[in-house]
C-alpha cells in the first residue's frame, strides 16, 4: 500500500472549479513551510492558510481533542470555497484524518505519507529516523507508513520538542540550537542513518544546523516538499491545475495578496514569524473565531 492512503477517492467528493483555492491548515506557524512548498510548487495556484494559534500547540494535546480542532478547522475552510485540504500538521495527520475525511466534501492529502515515501525512496534500505512532536511520535504514524511500503526497514523516532521555540525566535543557526540538535540527534550518527525526517513543520526552518550534525550523507527530508509533489500529482489526475496564465496574473510572490491568511489569536506575532520564516509578511491577514458543534461526540 502506498502514499496513495493519504488522497482518498471517493464518489462523495464534488468536482469543485480550477480556479478555487488550495485550503491548508496548521496548528500554528509551522505550517508556513508547507505553504512555502507548495507555493514553489505550484506557482500558479492561490491558497487559503488557517493557523490555529489560540489552541497551539497540538502535540501535547490528547486523540479527541486534535480530532475535534482539526475538524472545526477543516469546516471553516470548506465554508470559504476550496477545491482541496492540505493537513500541515504532522499531529493532525497523524491523529485527525480520518475524522476530517468523513466531515468535509473535498480530497484531503496530509502530510505523513508524502513523507514516508519519500524517505524510504532515499534511505535505500537503510534506517529511518524521524523526529516531531511528541504526539506524533507516540503516535507511531510514521512508523505506520515507513512499514507499509517497506516492511524490512528499521526505524527510529525521537521527540525533538525545543526544536519548535528556536524556530520561532530566530535561532535556528545559533551556538544554542547546535548544543540542542547535539543533544537530541547524537545517537542516530551511531545508527547508520540512511534518511531523516522532518516531521514536524517547524523542523525544516533548522535543516543546517539539522544536517550538519547528521553530516551529508543523510538525506533529510522535507515533508512539506513531499506534500507538495503529491498536491500537484492530484490536481492533474483530477483537472484541477489552476492556469495564470489565462487570466494575464503577474508573477506570484510569496504571501501576496492573491493567498489569504487566518489566525485564531495572536496575528502580530503570526505576521513576524510569518516574516522569519518566508522572507515576507501576510499582505492578507485576519483573525477569525473557531468553533462549532462537536459532531465527534454527538454521533
Amino acid at each position: 500500500m502506498d502514499c496513495d492512503l493519504e488522497i482518498q477517492n471517493s464518489s462523495k467528493f464534488k468536482i469543485p472549479n480550477s480556479d478555487l483555492p488550495i485550503g491548508i491548515f496548521d496548528s500554528g506557524v509551522g505550517g508556513l513551510t508547507v505553504y512555502r512548498a507548495l507555493h514553489e510548487r505550484l506557482p500558479d495556484e492561490h491558497f487559503v492558510y488557517l493557523g490555529d494559534t489560540a489552541r497551539v500547540p497540538y502535540g501535547t494535546k490528547s486523540l479527541a481533542t486534535v480530532e475535534r480542532y482539526a475538524v472545526e478547522n477543516a469546516r471553516f475552510l470548506e465554508a470559504h470555497g476550496i477545491k482541496l485540504l492540505v493537513v500541515a500538521c504532522n499531529t493532525a495527520s497523524a491523529l485527525a484524518l480520518p475524522a476530517i475525511r468523513r466531515t468535509v466534501n473535498v480530497e484531503v492529502v496530509g502530510v505523513i505519507e508524502p513523507g514516508a515515501e519519500s524517505a524510504v525512496a532515499a534511505a535505500k534500505g537503510h534506517p529511518i529516523a524521524v523526529i516531531a512532536t511528541e504526539a506524533t511520535v507516540q503516535s507511531g504514524a510514521y512508523s505506520q507508513a515507513i512499514h507499509r511500503l517497506n516492511p524490512a526497514t528499521e526505524v527510529i523516532e525521537r521527540a525533538c520538542p525545543l526544536f519548535v521555540p528556536l524556530a520561532e525566535e530566530g535561532w535556528a543557526d545559533s551556538e544554542v540550537a547546535v548544543c540542542v540538535a547535539q543533544h537530541y540527534l547524537q545517537d542516530f550518527r551511531n545508527f547508520k542513518t540512511g534518511a531523516l525526517v522532518l516531521g514536524c513543520t517547524h523542523y525544516p526552518i533548522l535543516q543546517n544546523v539539522i544536517s550538519t550534525t547528521m553530516g551529508a550523507s543523510v538525506k533529510l527530508i522535507d515533508s512539506g516538499e513531499a506534500t507538495a509533489y503529491k498536491v500537484e500529482l492530484l490536481l492533474k489526475s483530477k483537472d484541477l491545475s489552476r492556469s495564470a496564465s489565462a487570466w494575464g496574473e503577474a508573477e506570484r510572490e510569496l504571501c501576496d495578496d492573491l493567498d489569504h491568511f487566518y489566525v485564531t489569536d495572536a496575528a502580530q506575532r503570526f505576521a513576524s514569524v510569518a516574516e522569519r520564516f518566508l522572507g515576507a509578511a501576510p499582505s492578507v491577514l485576519e483573525a477569525v473565531e473557531i468553533w462549532g458543534h462537536d459532531e465527534l461526540r454527538a454521533q
